[in-house]
C-alpha cells in the first residue's frame, strides 16, 4: 500500500503536530477541522514553528518552503480527505464525536483509503460499524508532543487487515518514529496500560492524603528518574483528556477512579493544564 497523501482530521495540539511531522518528512498533508477559527490558528502555528526551525538552524529556508508547499489547512472535509491514502483522526476522546466523524468520512474517502484513529485508549473495533470496509481501520497512537516523541503504537483489531497494519507501521518509520505493531487490540494499548498502573497509585496517594500532586511528581522524577511525573504529564496532555477517559471508565461500569472529583472540578474551572495556563501547576 503506497501512502503518499495524508489527511489529518483535527487541528488541535496533537493533530497539527502529526500533520507537520508528516509534511516535514516528505508527505503531502491536508489538515481538516470544522471548528471556527481553528484552521487559521493551525496556519499561524505552522508559520511560527517553521520560522523557529530556521532560526535554530534545524531546517534551511528551502526545506521550510518545501514543507509549506506540502502542508494545507482547511474546513472542507471532502477537499482534505477525498484523495488521501491515509486519514488520521485526532479529535476529542469522545466516542460519539468520533463515530459521527467516521460515518461522514466513509461517504467521502476512497474505498482503498486507510483510516487510523489516534485515540489514546479506544480500540478501533469500537468504530468498525461506521465503515463499509472496516479492514482498512486501525489505531495509530502518537505521543505528545508528536513532533518530538518517537514512540507510536499501531494496533490491529481482528477486523484490520495485515496489509493495513504493516502499511501504517512502515509509514510511522518513514516520518522518523519508532513504532510498535500490536497484532491484538486491548484498550489502552501498551504504554498507557503500563503507566496506568503508576498513575492509579499516584492518584490513590493524593486522594487519600498521603502526598500532594507535586510530591508524587518529585518521587517519580527524582526517585525513579521519570522525565515527567504523572500530574505534570496530565497538565501536558490536558486535564480534559483524563476527564474524558474517566467518564468512559465509569460508563463501562467500572468504579469511579481516584481523584475523579478533583479532576472534574478542575475541568469545570477551566484549569486544563498547559494549554490554559493552569492545571496542577501554573504556567506563564
Amino acid at each position: 500500500m503506497d501512502i503518499k497523501k495524508v489527511c489529518v482530521v483535527g487541528g488541535g495540539l496533537m493533530g497539527r503536530q502529526i500533520a507537520l511531522c508528516a509534511a516535514i518528512n516528505g508527505y503531502d498533508v491536508a489538515v481538516y477541522d470544522s471548528f471556527p477559527g481553528v484552521p487559521e490558528k493551525v496556519a499561524a502555528w505552522e508559520e511560527e514553528y517553521l520560522a523557529g526551525r530556521i532560526a535554530k538552524g534545524k531546517m534551511t529556508e528551502t526545506q521550510v518552503a518545501e514543507t509549506k508547499a506540502r502542508f494545507t489547512v482547511g474546513d472542507n472535509m471532502e477537499a482534505a480527505a477525498a484523495d488521501a491514502d491515509l486519514i488520521i483522526e485526532a479529535i476529542v476522546e469522545v466516542y460519539e464525536a468520533k463515530a459521527e466523524l467516521f460515518r461522514k468520512l466513509d461517504g467521502v474517502i476512497r474505498p482503498d483509503a486507510i483510516v487510523a484513529t489516534n485515540s489514546s485508549f479506544m480500540v478501533s473495533s469500537l468504530f468498525k460499524g461506521c465503515f463499509a470496509d472496516p479492514s482498512r481501520l486501525c489505531n495509530c497512537h502518537f505521543y505528545n508532543p508528536a513532533l518530538v516523541m518517537k514512540f507510536v503504537e499501531v494496533v490491529q483489531g481482528e477486523h484490520t487487515s495485515d496489509a493495513v497494519g504493516t502499511a501504517v507501521y512502515e509509514f510511522c518509520k518513514t516520518i522518523g518514529k519508532t513504532p510498535i505493531l500490536m497484532k491484538k487490540e486491548i484498550p489502552g494499548f501498551a504504554a498507557n496500560r503500563i503507566t496506568g498502573v503508576v498513575n492509579q497509585e499516584a492518584r490513590y496517594l493524593v486522594q487519600n492524603g498521603y502526598l500532594t500532586p507535586e510530591e508524587v511528581d518529585i518521587a517519580c522524577e527524582q526517585g525513579l528518574n521519570y522525565p515527567m511525573g504523572p500530574f505534570r504529564l496530565m497538565d501536558l496532555t490536558g486535564i480534559d483528556l483524563t476527564y474524558d477517559m474517566f467518564k468512559a471508565t465509569i460508563a463501562n461500569g467500572q468504579p469511579k477512579p481516584d481523584c475523579y472529583d478533583l479532576i472534574e472540578s478542575m475541568v469545570k474551572a477551566g484549569k486544563l493544564g498547559r494549554k490554559t495556563g493552569e492545571g496542577f501547576y501554573k504556567y506563564n
